[in-house]
């Protein structure tokens, strides 16, 4: 069992404050993932749980107890990093055995763990070879399976996958999920990919500028994002934001014209910014559509569908996801219409969402 508890943690270098009172709960078994971008703190705090870092201000317990104070090597945490940190000169079982045996275990205990690992990871056959003999996917899954020998009760990974091609990447990522499932314990995961956070994560943590932004499942923020910095953060190609102007039912866009969409939220009157997903806009020829002037500039055929990247009358780049069999030359006009299903409206002020 391993819930964590994180109460207003504050961390400053020298005069410095790169994290600004993080309250956080995670729960025994969840996978929770920080996402956010370079520089927003996500490595800080994950370095603060495993106590690599001390913590400047406000507490953290793991199932009920006070950390702060508390050794790395007594919080029963294992961390994998970002460079793999293995050892050259040693083969794969001294590197896995090496962390085993400083916690005092027996050859025999060590020796179960380890076979244990090897199994879950399909290591076996690499145990004898140095680190310079495996592929950057292999010494990824030694790095692994050095941290699941200790048997911890929160497992942390700091951006493992970043160092690997894309389709690795993809493997290893099916891999760790596995791994998750079978394991049974507490993991989080840092990564500035979304991807990665939407196909991992039970939770994911959407970090920027030392604060959490939202905390919610993967559907729940595609589909609610807090805030305009959340709505184009998760999500690609990312969603556009319009600055619009409406007038009851009617919302306009300068240069591009007027659409109009019933049952709006927010005020009758103002301005505000409508956020719009490629899925919830469709192109058309025809000048009298419900949408905004537009023109294409370029496609991306992705197999199974498309998308058409086209510039609203304001100067806006929106992608639309079409079919494959659609085509749209550059430079060809058309009318952006959207599905009010799909839209999103948020303060123009504050960027927060706008509830109905």
């Amino acid at each position: 069992m391993a819930q964590l508890s994180l109460r207003g943690i504050k961390k400053r270098f020298r005069n410095v404050e790169v994290l600004h009172g993080i309250d956080l709960d995670i729960g025994d078994r969840e996978f929770v993932v920080f996402v956010g971008p370079s520089g927003c703190g996500k490595s800080t705090l994950l370095r603060l749980i495993a106590g690599l870092d001390p913590i400047s201000d406000g507490e953290f317990q793991l199932n009920g107890r006070t950390m702060n104070a508390v050794p790395p090597s007594r919080r029963g945490i294992a961390m994998v990093f970002q460079s793999y940190a293995l050892y050259p000169h040693m083969d794969v079982y001294e590197n896995m055995a090496f962390g085993a045996r400083l916690m005092g275990l027996d050859k025999a205990e060590v020796e179960a763990r380890i076979a244990e690992a090897a199994r879950m990871l399909r290591l076996e056959p690499l145990l004898k070879r140095k680190p310079r003999e495996l592929s950057g996917g292999q010494r990824q899954r030694v790095a692994i399976g050095r941290a699941l020998v200790r048997k911890p009760q929160v497992l942390l990974l700091d951006e493992p996958l970043s160092n690997l091609d894309a389709a690795l990447r993809s493997d290893v990522r099916l891999e760790i999920a596995k791994l998750h499932r079978d394991i049974g314990g507490t993991t989080i995961y840092v990564t500035h990919d979304q991807v990665e956070a939407m196909t991992l994560a039970d939770r994911i943590v959407v970090m920027n500028l030392g604060r959490i932004e939202q905390v919610g499942s993967p559907r729940d923020l595609y589909q609610t994002p807090a805030n305009t910095f959340v709505a184009t953060f998760i999500g690609s190609p990312r969603m556009a934001l319009l600055e619009v102007e409406r007038e009851g039912d009617a919302l306009a866009l300068p240069g591009a014209g007027s659409v109009t969409l019933p049952r709006l939220p927010g005020p009758e009157h103002g301005r505000l910014t409508l956020g719009v997903r490629p899925d919830a806009m469709r192109l058309r020829r025809d000048a009298s559509a419900n949408g905004y002037a537009a023109t294409v500039i370029y496609t991306e055929y992705l197999g199974d569908n498309a998308y058409v990247y086209a510039r609203l009358g304001d100067g806006t780049l929106v992608s639309v996801r079409t079919g494959p069999d659609e085509s749209y030359e550059p430079d060809t006009p058309v009318h952006v219409e959207i599905a009010l299903e799909g839209a999103h409206f948020f303060s123009r002020e504050t960027g927060q969402r706008l509830s109905a």
